[in-house]
């Protein structure tokens, strides 16, 4: 907008007036997809298919529309699998001190909605990191190693 709306003024003329102008001036000339037909005209009708899409070319999870409180619910449900690919055991602690960190800043801030948001304690904590070393210890065991046979080399095959 180039100027305010002057009082007294109807904000539909208004605005009429600022398109035509604009129109006037040629700045609606060659906009990218000028002449082209509207996205999503061809799919059938569905309440929010602008958002899936918007989601799906800005590369974002549908998880980042939940409210803060159920996305923090959900980091904790998926903990195990997270910590899961970590390579220490600090790392994993870091992890879930992390994630009570911002479920703390949440709980004081006081805004959003009210759902019942826990974290994670030090019991949970201590079994996490020790089903995280099982899950360690299993995958690097090594694997009971074969006799092979053992062949002479400077043996020669008599006939």
């Amino acid at each position: 907008m180039t100027e305010r709306k002057p009082p007294g003024v109807d904000f539909e003329s208004w605005v009429e007036k600022q398109i035509r102008e604009a129109q006037e001036r040629g700045e609606f000339e060659d906009l990218p997809g000028a002449g082209k037909p509207l996205p999503g005209r061809d799919r059938p009708v569905e309440e929010q298919w602008w958002l899936r899409d918007y989601l799906r070319r800005e590369g974002l999870p549908a998880d980042a529309l939940l409210p803060t409180p159920l996305q923090l619910r959900k980091e904790v449900e998926q903990l195990p699998d997270t910590v899961a690919s970590l390579a220490s055991e600090t790392a994993v602690r870091d992890t879930i001190s992390a994630l009570n960190r911002r479920i703390a800043n949440w709980l004081r801030s006081g805004t959003g909605p009210r759902v019942h948001v826990v974290p994670v304690d030090d019991a949970a904590a201590d079994e996490l990191v020790e089903t995280w070393r099982r899950a360690r210890a299993e995958h690097s065991a090594p694997a009971p190693a074969e006799r092979a046979e053992r062949r002479r080399w400077w043996r020669r095959s008599g006939g």
